[in-house]
């Protein structure tokens, strides 16, 4: 820290003014956070927050102090944690009017080491890796978390345990935001862990709502080729897109009256309008959800 700060007195370091504070905070933090915020890289205003309040002084402009913390662990993929990203700064900018950006951190997994621990069905190192994706949110001043994805819901109770902080799950707010909606059935399209697994569509059933998924094998499988091997890379492909398309008609005529994007990665490819039937957006849902925590709106 001093051989970094004479080196930025003499001008040897070039740092935009806005990290200024972020390298006076540090010297109030200690060793743990230190390496937390510098390994982690999650937010430049939070140290300045920590250098202020251990000095009583609060000079946080009027909005931010109304603000709750969100952290986000992403990275599964990171084309829908833009997304997430997006969302929220958008909503909050509209619920202010300006474009007053809320306290969000993020912290983003490494999805290819994700994917391979998915394949070899090493679901407790998935879990250990969100936990201490969790634990840094948590020890970093985040009073909410949220995992920017639904197939990393598999092992939300696990972690869970591990940690102090709510998690926001993506099920029960698809679900609030289908109340409105009345529907008795709707579709879930996903990756082939949530499509066979219950872990998020038990949280809609619980609300009285039927939940349908594909059956056959090679649909479950080809759907999740699709989102694996195309919308991951942040790739859109015409026929894949028709694909899923038929599978929500074929959906569609076994009774589903609204389909579940059940992959945040779908919304990059299922746009609005191209359905008769009521769309639900996992992505722009859950996003909505962490903006109003941060809000503080029931």
């Amino acid at each position: 820290m001093g051989t970094q700060a004479s080196l930025l007195k003499k001008g040897s370091i070039s740092r935009p003014k806005s990290l200024w504070f972020w390298t006076l905070g540090l010297g109030g933090l200690s060793k743990f956070d230190r390496r937390l915020t510098l390994q982690s890289c999650l937010i430049c205003a939070l140290p300045y927050r920590k250098f202020c309040l251990i000095r009583g002084v609060n000079t946080l402009p009027y909005n931010e102090q109304k603000m709750k913390i969100l952290g986000l662990i992403g990275g599964t993929s990171w084309h829908s944690t833009v997304e997430y990203y997006k969302f929220i700064n958008q909503h909050v900018n509209d619920y202010f009017g300006d474009n007053t950006n809320p306290p969000l951190m993020v912290y983003t997994m490494n999805q290819s080491v994700v994917h391979k621990l998915q394949t070899e069905s090493k679901w407790d190192q998935i879990a250990e890796m969100i936990i201490d994706a969790a634990i840094r949110l948590e020890k970093a001043g985040a009073q909410q978390l949220m995992f920017c994805a639904n197939t990393p819901h598999k092992v939300y109770d696990v972690v869970a345990k591990h940690i102090n902080t709510p998690i926001l799950h993506i099920g029960d707010a698809t679900a609030s935001a289908m109340k409105s909606e009345k529907l008795n059935t709707v579709c879930f399209l996903g990756t082939k862990y949530s499509m066979t697994e219950d872990f998020v569509t038990k949280r809609i059933s619980q609300h009285n709502i039927d939940v349908l998924t594909p059956q056959n094998n090679d649909t479950l499988n080809e759907l999740h080729r699709i989102i694996q091997e195309e919308l991951s890379y942040g790739k859109i492909i015409e026929h894949s897109k028709r694909y899923v398309l038929n599978v929500i008609q074929d959906l569609v005529h076994s009774g589903a009256q609204g389909v579940v994007l059940g992959c945040t990665e779908f919304p990059l490819m299922i746009h609005d309008g191209e359905l008769d039937i009521p769309v639900f957006n996992t992505t722009q849902i859950h996003a909505r959800a962490g903006a109003d925590f941060i809000l503080e709106k029931p």
